[in-house]
């Protein structure tokens, strides 16, 4: 039997969120996850875009037909996540609560856009807003 496959899509640009995309893993038996590059045209890009979703606001997780956007999406992978290895106990510690999620998410996507910012990366503008290209 076929394991689903879970996608994360997210800014390869970004450090902070490379490096959390490198570490975070999912129980097998929920199914496998595959990184996506959203600096990159795919169909999930397309699907993210056509839902009005600001990539440069927050990563997205696709788990069937759904997508989970931003802190929902740390909040469904802390969830659905393994509890081995330091990282992932943390993760999970931090993102179990969808409430937390909620109030921690935007605080690190703020400090993550400051680091753009500084590191003069352009934004992804999935949905080409005029002006809303830079950090």
């Amino acid at each position: 039997m076929k394991r689903e496959e879970i996608l994360l899509v997210y800014d390869h640009e970004c450090p902070a969120c490379n490096a959390y995309c490198q570490v975070v893993r999912i129980r097998e038996s929920v199914g496998e996850l595959r990184i996506v590059d959203a600096r990159e045209d795919s169909d999930v890009m397309n699907e993210i875009t056509s839902q009005g979703l600001d990539i440069d606001q927050g990563m997205v997780l696709k788990m069937g037909n759904h997508l989970y956007y931003g802190s929902d999406a740390v909040h469904t992978l802390a969830l659905i996540g393994i509890r081995s290895g330091i990282f992932n106990r943390i993760n999970y510690w931090i993102f179990k609560s969808k409430k937390i999620s909620s109030i921690v998410y935007p605080v690190l996507r703020f400090f993550r856009n400051l680091v753009l910012k500084i590191l003069g990366k352009t934004k992804i503008n999935n949905l080409e807003i005029s002006g809303n290209d830079k950090f």
